[in-house]
């Protein structure tokens, strides 16, 4: 059972065999010999399980976990935008479905996403990558690098709805917190609080600085549970709830365990596409602390390209 950061408490404390951010959690599939991987998460992750370990029977307990990022983006636009930029890589956020994985170079997540388009970048020869679909994500490392970045208009339906105000007034409210914002948050909430980075970076500044006071500017359950190892850390919880990352539940998850339900299928040809993009993803290596982004850099604007 492979539990996401932002599964409630009791799947991710309770069941999850291994838990994370998307990356660890694609790494994890990669590996595990397990013959069944249940996917304590939203369907894209469970496809890149499937994509990873095409022998192995990938479940899901509700086939209506999606993703509004993943839901932003085809792979027909995949293929209209390399027409548009021939002879650009395509850098792609791992929040997306299988078809549109398969038209990528290189897939890349919050964790890495400033590693991987600085590595394609040098690798390809050029001063711009495609980084897509989240815009957000993709402002925010635009002021990390001098790559030139050109964007896709999704958006992660959490963290969009963040904003500087709500920061100045937690900071007014809370004036002992370390606010930790999400890099898919909009980059004038970056601007404005004192750490930024993946999920896994923000569990790792949490354990490591234990900081007194604290708010994770992210989905809800991510306090939740990093809070049961941070016993010494008081969690402000100005959350946003994942409405589709809560279709999972333990109940269901009993019940995908009982019923052998429901698997999740990938095309053979389109997951072997893919699964070039995911791997060069996971060959890359691993930076030695999670990556966190230069809040200096972060609050110098830097345009980006929209398609």
């Amino acid at each position: 059972i492979l539990a996401h950061n932002y599964m409630t408490p009791d799947i991710f404390h309770g069941v999850g065999d291994y838990v994370g951010d998307s990356l660890g959690l694609a790494k994890e599939a990669a590996k595990s010999d397990a013959k069944i991987i249940v996917q304590a998460g939203v369907h894209f992750m469970a496809e890149t399980s499937k994509i990873l370990s095409p022998d192995k029977t990938v479940l899901i307990p509700d086939l209506r976990a999606g993703c509004s990022l993943a839901s932003s983006i085809t792979g027909a636009d995949v293929r209209l935008i390399k027409q548009r930029y021939p002879g650009l890589p395509v850098v792609t956020y791992v929040n997306t479905t299988a078809d549109v994985k398969a038209e990528t170079d290189v897939c890349c997540t919050s964790a890495n996403a400033v590693q991987v388009v600085e590595h394609v970048a040098r690798e390809w020869g050029v001063d711009r990558v495609i980084l897509i679909p989240d815009e957000f994500l993709a402002r925010n490392v635009a002021r990390q690098t001098d790559i030139k970045i050109i964007a896709w208009q999704g958006r992660c339906e959490v963290h969009e709805r963040f904003t500087a105000a709500d920061i100045l007034e937690l900071k007014a409210a809370y004036p002992n917190a370390q606010i930790l914002a999400h890099p898919e948050c909009p980059a004038e909430v970056l601007e404005v609080s004192d750490f930024a980075g993946s999920t896994a970076a923000m569990n790792d500044y949490v354990l490591t600085r234990k900081p007194k006071q604290v708010v994770l500017i992210t989905e809800c359950s991510m306090a939740d549970n990093v809070a049961v190892d941070a016993i010494d850390t008081e969690f402000v919880r100005p959350c946003n709830l994942c409405p589709h990352m809560k279709r999972i539940t333990l109940e269901n998850i009993y019940e995908t365990l009982v019923h052998d339900r429901y698997e999740v299928t990938v095309d053979p040809v389109i997951a072997a596409r893919a699964r070039v993009a995911v791997q060069r993803m996971i060959d890359l290596p691993p930076p030695l602390v999670p990556a966190r982004y230069d809040l200096v850099k972060a609050r110098h604007h830097v345009d980006v390209e929209l398609i």
